[in-house]
């Protein structure tokens, strides 16, 4: 059996309550936390347990969190250097800049 978790099978959730994204696997919760500044979305913090590295957790997550931003027609301001790095990576995110 393998520990490489897909998007497919991480069950995202938006904990709007606490401002962020989340998933937990294996007991273990890894998110992306945000703000809200008028038509745009503060990424502050990508947090993924070392439990969790390597499983593509961090990059599922901001994924989410960019298509979330896109469908509710927001701006993304990435104060986190992984969401940052992420949109570098995937330049199909660049117009929510």
């Amino acid at each position: 059996m393998s520990n490489v978790s897909t998007k497919s099978d991480m069950n995202i959730v938006h904990n709007e309550a606490a401002k962020r994204f989340e998933t937990s696997i294996d007991g273990q919760t890894g998110y992306i936390s945000y703000k809200e500044r008028e038509d745009k979305l503060v990424y502050d913090h990508t947090i993924v347990p070392q439990e969790l590295g390597g499983r593509g957790v961090g990059s599922a997550l901001v994924k989410h969190a960019l298509d979330y931003a896109r469908e509710n027609n927001k701006k993304v301001v990435p104060q986190c250097s992984f969401v940052a790095s992420y949109i570098d990576k995937n330049p199909d995110y660049k117009d929510l800049l």
